[in-house]
Order: C-alpha cells, then structure tokens, then sequence
C-alpha cells in the first residue's frame, strides 16, 4: 500500500482468520480492554459467517476488529457483522490517545479492505465499557441503542442491596428461606438438562430462532481455553429450576444466556440467582455485574426486570457502517424495502 501521509511510515493492516488461533489470542491479550466477545472461539461459536480479525498497525500501535463475514444471498457481494453481544474495535492503546492521523489511515484502510473484499456494510454493538465511540464516530455510522443496565460491585454488598427495589428485596430474601440449592454444574447432564430447559423457555416466550442453542454449543462455550464460563443452576431438591450461563473478563462479569424452568417461574428464582451471580462476581474480583438492556435496545419487560435491581445506566450504542452506499440501495430497491426502517443492513430485513 503506498503512502497516506509522507511523515508516517507505511500503513499496514491484514487479515486473522481461524486457521492462526494463536495470533488472534495475541492480538486481544495484548488490548488494553477486551472482553470474551473479541475472542476467536467465541466467534466460532457463531455459525452465521466466517470469523475474521480485521488487524490495522502503524508503528508500536494497533486496531484489531473481530468480524463475521457473511455471503449476501444471490450476490457476489459480503457483509459483516459482529458475533451476539458486545465486541467492536480493540486495541493496545487507549482510543482516545490515537492520534487523528492515525485514526484516519485505519478509516482508509477499513474502507480500503472492504472495497477489495465487496463487502457493503458492517454491524457490530458496541461494547459499554470500551471507549470505542471515539474512534468509530470518525467513520460514521454509529447509532444509539437505548441504555444498558450495570450494577457497580465495587460498592458494599450492603449498599448494593439497599438499592434493589423493595419488593425485590422482599423477594430475595424469601427465596433464599426456601432451601434452594445454588450451585455450578460439574456433569455433562447438567448442562444437557439446562440446554433443554433452556429451550423450553425460548420456546415458551416464542423467541427468534435466533435464540435457540443446542447442548453442543453450551458445551463448547464453558469448555473453552480463551474466556471464563461457568453454569450455575439453582435446585429444589432434585428438579433443576434455573440456570445462567456465567461469563467474564477484565473487570465485567455478566449472565449471559439463563432460563427458568416452567414449574417454577412463581417463584422467580432468576431474582435469586442475579443476585448471587453478583457475590460470584465480587468473589472474582469484579468491578461491574452488566446486567444489560432490553431487546433491541427498548424498555421493554426485560429492562424493567434488570432496573429493578440497579439505576445505573450507560449508553447502547451500535455501529451500521455502509461502505458502498449505491450497491446498498440498490439491494434495498431490489427488496422493496422503506427506506426508514431501523433494521440494518435494511437488505436482510425479510
């Protein structure tokens, strides 16, 4: 690549792929700030597209992005997107230290590797405790997605109760009179129990099919090398009656994916088990519980649960970047799609 400024030296940026585990864990190890959703076997995970680590450098400096390519249907054209949760860029600098030249020549890059791949567009959400808006508002095409819930851990677990709202509170504390069993599952038929359990809730709250995951994938995820997971289950008696799969990094522990069995959602363990998840994250030396937002970024029932337990917010934000504005229009055109649709990329709204 020539050139982008005579006083720099020669911008560089290449391409990780699954086939170079090791360079991939080298390149999260070494960011400032990183969460398990940079990681390479969480993107394998994701079965929608191809995992590849967008890599930028320029001196001692680097910007590595984890993305999933994917083929646009009965196109010669790609797209990606970012795996589910909070991954966007990362890097061995803090964002807002770059300088704006070098924040310029990752731009020409990106755009660059994208033009030579005919990829139109990239979606990622961003993650709430990476600064990333700084360098990503330079490109353009970040988007707000309502606000995410955090409760700060670094508080006494006395304080942190005391900010539960009363009748959860109330709640909490019945719960933990009736005996449950709170543990982490150490068997195979464990997690294949809360795999099925699990499923039986998405199904119950006829959720996208996109939310529907199989023992395997379960298996995968708490039997990996590259990020912390633990499943932890709550018994009554024998009958498993929820569960959460555990995750965290740096300084963040989150309840990734959990269900509550049919028999017991009376009871509303999950208020139990977030409040233990948050002593595990203090035994672990964790800074934040992010409890997340609603879906798809609204308040909706999901967030007004989460809010019970914490009134501390940060924003959401997503990133819809559209590399080739005329090919994605004509996609959109071709799909008879409006044009003010929130959905993005608009050409996958089907």
């Amino acid at each position: 690549m020539s050139y982008i400024e005579n006083d720099l030296p020669v911008p560089m940026y290449h391409i990780v792929t699954d086939q170079d585990a090791e360079k991939w864990f080298s390149y999260v190890k070494k960011s400032v700030d990183y969460d398990i959703y940079h990681t390479l076997h969480y993107h394998t995970l994701d079965k929608r597209g191809e995992p590849i680590l967008f890599v930028y450098e320029e001196g001692e400096a680097f910007i590595a992005l984890p993305l999933l390519r994917r083929a646009i249907e009965n196109t010669s054209y790609y797209d990606f997107t970012s795996s589910y949760g909070y991954a966007g860029p990362i890097s061995n600098k803090k964002f807002e230290t770059l300088s704006n030249s070098l924040i310029a020549n990752f731009k020409y890059s990106f755009v660059d590797f994208m033009q030579k791949n005919q990829a139109i567009s990239v979606f990622s959400r961003l993650n709430p405790f990476i600064n990333q808006r700084f360098l990503l508002e330079k490109l353009g095409g970040i988007r707000s997605n309502g606000k995410t819930i955090y409760i700060d851990l670094m508080q006494s677990i006395e304080e942190q109760r005391s900010k539960y709202d009363k009748r959860l509170g109330r709640q909490i504390r019945q719960l933990q009179k009736k005996g449950f069993l709170v543990k982490e599952a150490d068997t195979q038929e464990e997690i294949g129990r809360f795999t099925n359990m699990y499923n039986k809730n998405m199904q119950r709250l006829e959720a996208d099919q996109s939310y529907f995951f199989t023992e395997e994938y379960f298996t995968s995820l708490l039997k990996n090398s590259e990020f912390n997971c633990k499943l932890i289950l709550i018994y009554d008696g024998d009958e498993m009656i929820c569960g959460a799969t555990v995750i965290w990094s740096d300084d963040v522990i989150r309840n990734h994916l959990s269900a509550t069995s049919e028999s017991h959602i009376h009871f509303s363990p999950s208020k139990l088990m977030m409040d233990e998840i948050s002593l595990i994250g203090r035994t672990l030396g964790m800074k934040f519980f992010h409890l997340g937002g609603g879906v798809g970024g609204k308040q909706d029932t999901l967030f007004n649960f989460k809010a019970l337990f914490s009134d501390l917010l940060l924003e959401d934000n997503i990133w819809c970047f559209v590399a080739d504005e005329s090919t994605y229009n004509k996609l959109v055109e071709q799909k008879s799609i409006s044009i003010h649709k929130d959905y993005f990329p608009l050409y996958r709204n089907v």
